[in-house]
């Protein structure tokens, strides 16, 4: 009997796989993972932070016409209820410390979108003693969107990048295989 459990053990240790997640856990992880992002890209909440311009278009992109509800994108008032901001114009030296503390109040997994070239690089403000050179510099961007100021369909293009970014992310495959 003795014998019989060795060789089945020695049978056992030759034919089990190196250590890690069998590839059932991996299917339904990875599954776990497109329902999650599938749910996460169809219900971004951004949080506003227009700081000029740029702002009116980010308006315009939530009203009748483009109407953002559609796609799951509805405005929120709150850092703590969003779970992206879109960095709408210039952002100067005075506003950059708020801009951070919005940022860390967000819970995550968070995304920051970058709107105009005040936003983007500092733009026509780019010289300014007062003026950050780009709102990358204070919080990380994950979309940039060009233009002084870019149009509503500019925004919407982001924000439809977003989403196919998000729904890229692995977040949970990361977690199983470390």
């Amino acid at each position: 009997m003795a014998s019989a459990l060795k060789q089945a053990g020695s049978a056992l240790s030759k034919t089990a796989p190196a250590a890690g997640p069998s590839n059932s856990a991996q299917y339904v992880v990875s599954k776990l993972d497109q329902l999650v992002n599938w749910a996460r890209q169809g219900s971004m909440w951004p949080m506003t932070f227009g700081l000029a311009c740029c702002a009116v278009e980010m308006m315009h992109t939530g009203a009748a016409r483009y109407d953002l509800d559609r796609f799951g994108i509805i405005f929120r008032p709150s850092p703590r209820q969003s779970d992206v901001m879109i960095v709408a114009g210039t952002l100067t030296n005075k506003m950059a410390p708020a801009l951070r503390k919005v940022y860390d109040q967000m819970p995550e997994p968070r995304w920051v979108i970058s709107m105009g070239s005040c936003a983007n690089g500092g733009g026509y403000y780019h010289y300014s003693y007062s003026v950050v050179r780009g709102c990358d510099r204070i919080v990380p961007v994950d979309i940039y969107v060009p233009g002084c100021p870019p149009t509503a369909e500019g925004l919407m293009y982001g924000l439809l990048q977003l989403q196919k970014k998000i729904a890229k992310t692995k977040k949970t495959q990361i977690w199983l295989n470390k």
